[in-house]
């Protein structure tokens, strides 16, 4: 009778130590995602159309935020206080400290530097806009970058004096990847 119940601790014990395994794992495992996701990776919703058609309203990125230093091109998140109710901002880097930027409504272009920016992922070149903040060229400050949307009809960007230049400090990260909706999941440029 005595290794019988021998037999049914040593199960119980054996059961329980795997129990506190498993629990140990799982909490292992929890304390690297939220590590993983407060300090480098972050997950943003898209709100508003002036990303289309990179991004649209609803899509949820993931950004980048850990050892970050702005790039022409980048598509970033910024958190700098601004007229339309302090909401972040998904915007694309335009240019950089000690770049020249210059914008034509004429000929709709824009340049950096003197040379025509290519931009194949902007939704209509017709880039003509009322209440510029700027005068043009203008040579982007240490500690700044100068964004616009996708769409540049309907974006609220470095042009508009609501939000003019953009300080490093308040750009949250760079979008790497769409995870949401679906069907578009994927990294992005």
């Amino acid at each position: 009778m005595s290794d019988k119940n021998n037999n049914q601790q040593n199960q119980t014990g054996g059961f329980v130590l795997e129990l506190y395994e498993w629990l140990e794992a799982i909490a292992f495992a929890l304390a690297i995602v939220v590590i993983l996701f407060t300090y480098l990776l972050r997950v943003v919703s898209v709100s508003g159309p002036s990303m289309n058609p990179t991004l649209a309203s609803g899509d949820r990125i993931v950004l980048n935020s850990l050892f970050y230093t702005p790039q022409n091109g980048d598509i970033v998140v910024i958190t700098q206080p601004n007229s339309h109710d302090n909401e972040p901002l998904v915007k694309r880097i335009i240019a950089v400290e000690g770049q020249t930027i210059s914008i034509d409504a004429e000929t709709d272009t824009v340049t950096v530097d003197g040379v025509k920016i290519n931009e194949p992922y902007i939704l209509d070149p017709d880039i003509q806009r009322a209440g510029e903040s700027y005068p043009y060229p203008l040579t982007i400050p240490k500690g700044k970058v100068f964004v616009m949307g996708d769409n540049r009809n309907d974006s609220f960007d470095s042009r508009d004096p609501g939000l003019g230049l953009v300080e490093e400090k308040y750009i949250m990260g760079k979008a790497i990847f769409r995870i949401y909706p679906f069907e578009r999941v994927g990294g992005l440029d």
